[in-house]
């Protein structure tokens, strides 16, 4: 994770963004960023979902009394 939180830090400035995004629309042209887009709604959307099926396992089995599953 320290790694990801480093290469998030390194595209701080404008510019490094603006590279970014010149190179995924070369990469991928117009027409697919939408779709890409979607896609990468899409799986934060699922991601979050799961935490919060995690969550609600973890908090149901330390309400039950149960030790938790591994």
């Amino acid at each position: 994770m320290h790694t990801l939180l480093n290469g998030i830090a390194f595209f701080g400035s404008g510019q490094e963004w603006l590279i970014v995004l010149l190179v995924i629309l070369v990469l991928f042209g117009g027409s697919k960023i939408p779709q890409l887009m979607r896609g990468v709604g899409r799986g934060i959307s699922e991601f979050q979902e799961g935490i919060r099926e995690g969550k609600d396992k973890i908090k149901k089995s330390i309400d039950e009394g149960e030790p938790e599953a591994r």
